[in-house]
């Protein structure tokens, strides 16, 4: 495994960026169906959510084409059945949209530097809500620095660095390819 920091996901250690709160970085369950379902997750390390327990969607985009509207209508869709949407306050409503902005550029990164994404994970508990893009690529995501906001392309991964608690990439060995993370934090 490799992220970007020298913690695990689940160890969120000092954070030079300043951004502040744990996450336990609630990985899917092994046995969760690739599908667009519900899938709810115990995970004795995360706090649990409104119903006791972590919740978390999968979408494979196995023969998929249209693959970032359809990450961001799947994402969308598992916000309002969370309660996110419709969001009562602009605070609500803001944290909703760095959500749908951040799979945008995860699974678009996926499209133009790997070969598409092939899962879409999310998991949100109380605090956390963590966006995974597993695809078969075998390039290292990075912010491009130095960053210059007028040059065409090449912002997605400062966006998520921006807007994200936290992001890295995990890899198994011995498997082709690797899953992008990121976590923000649920709105208040």
């Amino acid at each position: 495994m490799s992220t970007t920091r020298p913690y695990s996901p689940g160890d969120r250690g000092p954070e030079p960026s300043g951004a502040s709160g744990t996450s336990g970085g609630a990985a899917p369950a092994a046995d969760a169906p690739d599908s667009g379902v519900a899938t709810p997750i115990a995970d004795p390390a995360s706090p649990p959510g409104p119903s006791g327990e972590a919740q978390a969607r999968r979408l494979s985009f196995e023969d998929q084409s249209g693959v970032v509207p359809l990450a961001r209508d799947f994402t969308r869709q598992a916000l309002y059945d969370w309660g996110w949407l419709p969001a009562a306050t602009a605070d609500r409503r803001a944290a909703a949209e760095d959500v749908l902005l951040v799979v945008s550029e995860l699974v678009t990164n996926a499209c133009l530097h790997a070969e598409g994404p092939d899962l879409l994970t999310i998991t949100c508990d109380r605090k956390v809500i963590r966006l995974e893009v597993t695809d078969r690529g075998t390039g290292q995501p990075s912010p491009r620095t130095p960053h210059r906001a007028g040059r065409p392309g090449g912002h997605g991964m400062f966006i998520v660095q921006r807007l994200c608690l936290d992001w890295g990439v995990q890899r198994t060995p011995d498997v082709a390819g690797k899953t992008v993370w990121a976590e923000l934090g649920t709105p208040s």
